[in-house]
C-alpha cells in the first residue's frame, strides 16, 4: 500500500506513511461548551500531545458559556482561533484577548487556575486547543501565560498556487530554510502550523526524523495512500523525513492544523485538569487544589 496511486495519491520517497486515523468525538467541556475532542492520553503516538479539540459553531448558545475558572497542572495548553474571540484571566493577574486567526498559550507548571471567555463574531466561533505534555523533570515549574495575536504569526507561500502555512509554534522548513514561529518555548519542541491547501494542491514539509507527526483536517478532504480523508479527523504518521500531504480537487481544497514534537516516553496519569507521570502525583495535586495550595 505505501507505494500504490490512490485517489491521485502517490508517496513520495522518504514520505511518512500514514499510519492511522482518529476521529474526533462530540463531547462538552467548560459550562457546557459543545466541542469535538480527540484524545490520546493512553497512546504514545501521540506524545508530546494529548488532547486536541475544536469548538466550531454558529450558535452562540453552543459556546458562549465559555470555561470559568478552573485550574491545570503539569501541561501547556495552545489555542488557536480562525474565527471568534477568546479572553484569558488566572490568578496570577494575566488578561488577554485573541481574535479570529490568533493563539493563546499557557504553561500550567505547577499550576494555575484560569478561565477561557468566548466573545461573540459574525459567523460564530471556529478554533481549536491542544493540550501538551510537560516532561517530568518541568512540571512543577513556575507557570506563564502570553498571547500571540494574528498580525505576530508568519503566514509564507507553500506554491504558487495560493497554498499557505501559518507558522504558530516551533520551527518549521519552508522555503528552503528554518523558520520560526512566535512561540518557540512550547514544551517538547511542540510545533503547530495552520496549512492551507489549494485545491489539488501536494506540499512535501521536511520534520525532525525523531518528532511524531500529527495532522488534523479541518477544512476539506486530503487524498492519502489509505483513501480519502474527511474533515474531522486526526492522522497520525510513521517515521520519515517529510510530511507530504495533497488536497483533493475540489473547491475548497484542505485545512489542516500540522502538529509535530519529540516523544516523551514517559508514564502519564491523568484526571480532569491534571496531567503527571503517578496517580500519587495526580492524588497530590487534588488535595492541594482542595486545600487552596495548587498555585503556592
Amino acid at each position: 500500500m505505501a507505494n500504490s496511486a490512490e485517489n491521485g495519491f502517490t508517496r513520495r520517497p522518504g514520505a511518512r506513511p500514514l499510519v492511522r486515523g482518529v476521529g474526533s468525538q462530540a463531547s462538552a467541556d467548560g459550562a457546557g461548551v459543545r466541542i469535538q475532542r480527540v484524545a490520546g492520553f493512553d497512546s504514545p503516538d501521540f506524545s508530546p500531545f494529548l488532547m486536541l479539540d475544536e469548538i466550531r459553531s454558529e450558535n452562540a448558545d453552543d459556546y458562549i458559556a465559555g470555561f470559568p475558572p478552573h485550574p491545570h497542572r503539569g501541561i501547556e495548553t495552545l489555542t488557536y482561533m480562525l474565527n471568534g474571540e477568546f479572553e484569558h484571566r488566572d490568578h496570577l493577574g494575566n488578561r488577554g484577548a485573541v481574535s479570529s486567526g490568533g493563539a493563546q498559550w499557557m504553561r500550567a507548571g505547577r499550576g494555575i487556575i484560569h478561565s477561557e471567555m468566548p466573545g461573540q463574531a459574525p459567523g460564530g466561533m471556529h478554533g481549536f486547543q491542544l493540550w501538551i505534555n510537560m516532561a517530568a523533570a518541568n512540571k512543577m515549574d513556575r507557570p506563564t501565560w502570553r498571547d500571540i495575536q494574528a498580525a505576530e504569526i508568519p503566514e509564507l507561500a507553500l506554491d504558487d498556487v495560493g497554498s499557505q502555512i501559518r507558522l504558530i509554534a516551533g520551527q518549521w522548513q519552508v522555503g528552503g530554510g528554518t523558520q520560526s514561529a512566535p512561540l518557540i518555548e512550547a514544551a517538547a519542541e511542540a510545533a503547530v502550523a495552520d496549512v492551507r491547501l489549494a485545491p489539488g494542491a501536494e506540499v512535501l514539509l521536511p520534520l525532525p526524523a525523531e518528532h511524531s507527526v500529527l495532522v488534523f483536517v479541518y477544512r476539506g478532504a486530503l487524498a492519502t495512500e489509505r483513501g480519502v480523508i474527511q474533515r474531522g479527523n486526526l492522522l497520525l504518521y510513521g517515521a520519515g523525513e517529510s510530511l507530504q500531504l495533497r488536497a483533493r480537487n475540489e473547491e475548497e481544497g484542505a485545512g489542516l492544523l500540522c502538529l509535530h514534537g519529540l516523544p516523551l516516553r514517559e508514564p502519564v496519569a491523568h484526571y480532569g485538569p491534571f496531567v503527571m507521570n503517578s496517580r500519587e502525583e495526580i492524588e497530590q495535586a487534588l488535595r492541594d487544589y482542595n486545600n487552596g495550595t495548587l498555585t503556592d
